[in-house]
């Protein structure tokens, strides 16, 4: 996408470095510096693209662009006359002991391509603010992120006017408190030039990576921004090393990138090192302080530092993770800007700790949870499999049962995995942290199964891969395990309940149960309640499988159901789910129904197959986008109630 040569980009780096005169004690944390073999990663090639893209702005003649001069005055008249720029630091510290979250809009990236080119910025960021957003980030880089500066300008004065409104709406004019939320640009800076261009823009704060930029540069670029422009930059580190480097600095609001932006690998615990080595350092930044500070405790203490998680991060669970660790502010972009509904997906990541800790109660009574998992099933490609997870989709099902339509061969399966796998940006499989397949400590089998399937909703934040079995022998399910590297097995004949324990398999099964249905579609069950049926099913649920899954199968067959495109009766799952049973449900499930099935059930997970298809095996994208949101949508709309 670039315009210019790799030389051109090398020269470029070369010259930010500091050239001939560039040194190790302010270079040396570059990846590649002083490599003569090193090839510049996509990041490096952004930053050159970036710096040489300036070069030719601040050359050109026609127009000339405003000096920095013209654009410190522009940013005086805009702040003056929309309000003056925000501190970042107190933005995210005012917010203990929720969780401060910058929600981003970001049209595209490298490493996901496009993402939402049709939304409005200002739009967006008006779903954010009023959903509790307390940051909006906005991507400003054109060329690989398709942002603008006129991106950032519309969602300052979108959320300024909202702001003011709800300012109206309540009487609280003379209110002191911060309304509005503070906007970040985030783009590739690397000069004092940028940073006046943000502030003209409406910007409150700019962000700063370490990973690019020499020791010296960054801090000039901070005092700039603090001095000059009276902001507080976010300044993103990755590496522990370049950890150093931000502290030596004068760094105040710390973010940590749990993608390594050289090669795009992805590592949760990277924010949890950095929490740990500021511990070690005696750095004080949990965010908890803050409110007790606030509650007027004993010798309250402002946190020196702000820290904040950057990526990899789409729920309740991530956000709890990290508050764990004393992080301020998460940032979260691409799950909020691929949802059908912002708001209610910031509603989901329970930023109040109080929200969270009663969204996992477990009482012992009902599961009022809602649908937390969508399955996908019966892939055949690649490309479909990537069209469920862009979709949303938390399960991706291949069938090896030698009857199904949609059988796969181990080799099609593995394409699959490695799909799914770099969708995920993972290399290997995700380990489900659940109780061994034994009762111990007296637990009874549901509240068993309601502990293993929270543990499936984490370890699916990152969608993984299911493989469909029907009376296979148990070593070859193994075996085929190891050889496909499948997430999880979903058992689908007459094995037994105890043959979906993991030591079986090395990795978690789901077990189904058939709910069987007449020949002639009278109902193999007609004589019996749904509170009987489920109760029978109750009885005979052992700890061994990770989670129940319900489908539909034809009286008389008994190899195991699955594949008839029929539903079942889904108040037995709605009963078993008064029981305290989480379950999910398939058979018959398509988009014309699955509002239905979720609003009125709200089943822990729903399974579609044949219902989202063009033809068996192939999959109709535009239905697996409208059944995967429909559910969606309608969890969220179901929650409400509760």
């Amino acid at each position: 996408m670039s315009s210019y040569t790799t030389d051109q980009l090398q020269n470029a780096l070369h010259t930010f470095y500091g050239g001939a005169s560039s040194t190790i004690e302010t270079c040396g944390h570059i990846y590649g510096y002083n490599d003569p073999n090193h090839e510049m990663s996509m990041l490096q090639k952004i930053t050159a693209n970036t710096i040489l893209d300036y070069e030719h702005k601040l050359s050109s003649t026609s127009p000339p662009p405003p000096s920095i001069e013209e654009l410190l005055e522009q940013a005086k008249q805009f702040h003056n006359v929309h309000g003056p720029i925000l501190p970042l630091q107190q933005i995210i510290q005012s917010k203990s002991p929720s969780m401060a979250l910058a929600a981003e809009f970001k049209r595209a990236s490298p490493s996901k391509g496009d993402i939402a080119l049709h939304l409005n910025a200002g739009t967006q960021a008006g779903l954010y603010f009023g959903a509790g957003a307390s940051v909006i980030s906005v991507l400003t880089e054109e060329n690989w992120f398709k942002g603008s500066l006129d991106d950032l300008t519309s969602v300052r004065m979108a959320t300024t006017t909202t702001a003011a409104a709800a300012a109206a709406a309540a009487a609280t004019k003379d209110d002191k408190t911060t309304t509005r939320p503070a906007i970040l640009r985030k783009d590739f800076i690397t000069s004092p030039y940028q940073i006046a261009e943000a502030a003209a823009a409406g910007a409150d704060t700019i962000l700063l990576m370490v990973s690019t930029t020499p020791s010296n540069i960054l801090k000039e670029l901070i005092d700039y921004a603090r001095d000059i422009i009276g902001m507080e930059p976010l300044v993103e580190v990755h590496a522990l090393v370049e950890l150093d480097i931000a502290i030596a600095a004068g760094a105040r609001v710390i973010g940590v990138n749990n993608r390594n932006l050289h090669t795009f690998t992805l590592d949760l615990a990277q924010t949890e090192k950095v929490a740990e080595e500021l511990t070690k350092r005696g750095l004080s930044f949990h965010h908890d302080a803050c409110a007790a500070e606030k509650n007027g405790d004993d010798k309250p203490t402002t946190p020196q530092v702000a820290l904040c998680a950057l990526s990899g991060m789409s729920s309740a669970h991530d956000v709890d993770r990290y508050r764990k660790v004393g992080v301020g502010m998460c940032l979260i972009g691409e799950s909020l800007m691929r949802a059908s509904d912002p708001s209610l997906a910031i509603q989901g990541l329970c930023l109040n700790p109080k929200d969270y800790a009663a969204s996992q109660s477990i009482s012992g009574g009902a599961y009022t949870g809602g649908t937390k998992i969508i399955k996908v099933c019966g892939i055949t490609k690649p490309d479909d499999a990537l069209a469920a997870c862009r979709a949303g989709a938390s399960l991706i099902g291949v069938i090896f049962a030698q009857k199904s339509k949609r059988k796969v061969s181990n080799e099609q399966a593995k394409e699959i995995v490695n799909a799914v796998r770099k969708f995920g940006e993972r290399s290997d499989r995700v380990t489900v942290d659940i109780i061994d397949g034994t009762t111990t400590n007296n637990s009874s089998p549901v509240s068993t199964l309601v502990a293993k399937s929270r543990a499936l909703e984490k370890a699916s934040q990152r969608p993984l891969v299911v493989g469909v079995f029907q009376n296979s022998p148990l070593e070859l399910v193994k075996e085929t395990v190891e050889e496909c590297g499948l997430d999880m097995v979903q058992l689908h004949g007459s094995e037994g309940m105890e043959a979906a324990n993991s030591k079986n398999f090395g990795v978690p099964a789901l077990r189904v149960v058939d709910i069987e249905l007449g020949s002639d579609d009278d109902g193999g069950n007609e004589n019996k309640s749904s509170d009987n049926i489920a109760s029978t099913i109750l009885k005979n649920v052992t700890t061994d499988p990770i989670a129940i899954l319900l489908d539909t199968s034809i009286k008389g067959d008994k190899h195991g159901g699955g594949g008839t495109g029929k539903t079942f009766d889904w108040t037995i799952a709605e009963s078993l789910q008064n029981m305290g049973l989480p379950v999910i449900i398939a058979g018959g499930l398509s988009p014309d129904n699955i509002s239905e099935a979720v609003g009125n059930v709200r089943p822990w997970g729903v399974d579609v197959a044949g219902g989202v298809e063009a033809s068996p095996g192939v999959k109709d994208i535009e239905k697996v986008q409208q059944f995967v949101g429909g559910a969606k949508k309608a969890a969220a709309e179901a929650s409400k109630g509760f």
